[in-house]
């Protein structure tokens, strides 16, 4: 997990904590939970913490990683950053003071854009206003179906430069989703051999949703057994819209 990344939506991964607990039925076929798994396994040292076996799994044990902190002052060329593919680092068992650390790194390279995303919006609104908040940080939350809507909410309220969605995995109408202060928005379905399906229209009334309300859309994939399995076109086309905002140079 580091200088390259397969999502389509970013370019790199950073990993200063990883392990979660499941929150919602998103979180049911959790890849990382699945990764974490693995790699634990084979033997990779950030992955020998267990996590609770109702709600996490082998090797996914929520766990700091400040030997991890600086790597993202070793890349010299900008980029996009996806902040802990691993982790939610706004967990209720991560430190305000290493999350703080975390954000510090963030406003020392502006040179990258950072993303973050969470399914702990509440502690996220709580703790906002302890946090910098510099123009290179974008931060996220899920929303999988109707029941996450009140996330958004939650998310409005950031004094962050782009506040965004991850409707992925899509897993129920967003129907009368409001986008007001929201500057992007990620669909996808999911993946892998459990995958629920997802249904067409649920992806083009959130399409048709962000051209009404001018939002940048972005369709990362239909899903299937494999994330690749389904493509990634909708309507014929690739909808890669990304927010106008980037970062600073250093």
């Amino acid at each position: 997990m580091g200088d390259r990344s397969s999502i389509e939506w970013t370019q790199a991964t950073w990993n200063p904590t990883t392990g979660c607990d499941r929150v919602s039925t998103g979180c049911d076929n959790c890849y990382a939970m699945a990764l974490a798994r693995r790699l634990k396994s084979m033997g990779q040292p950030k992955y020998q913490v267990d996590g609770d076996p109702r709600t996490s799994g082998p090797g996914f044990g929520v766990t700091v990683h400040p030997s991890a902190l600086d790597i993202p002052r070793g890349w010299r060329a900008p980029r996009h950053v996806f902040v802990n593919s691993m982790s939610d680092l706004f967990h209720a068992r991560i430190p305000l003071s290493f999350i703080s650390q975390v954000f510090q790194v963030m406003a020392d390279t502006p040179q990258h854009t950072y993303q973050v995303l969470t399914k702990r919006s509440r502690r996220l609104a709580r703790i906002a206003d302890r946090l910098p908040w510099p123009d290179n940080v974008w931060i996220g939350v899920s929303v999988e179906n109707a029941d996450a809507l009140a996330r958004i909410d939650d998310l409005r309220v950031i004094p962050a430069a782009v506040r965004f969605l991850s409707c992925e995995p899509l897993l129920g109408s967003l129907t009368g989703i409001d986008l007001d202060n929201i500057s992007w928005v990620i669909a996808g379905g999911e993946s892998g051999p459990r995958h629920r399906a997802v249904e067409p229209t649920w992806v083009t009334e959130l399409r048709d949703a962000c051209a009404r309300d001018e939002v940048p859309f972005f369709f990362k994939q239909w899903g299937g057994r494999t994330p690749k399995s389904g493509g990634r076109l909708l309507d014929g086309a690739l909808w890669d819209e990304m927010p106008l905002h980037e970062a600073k140079s250093a």
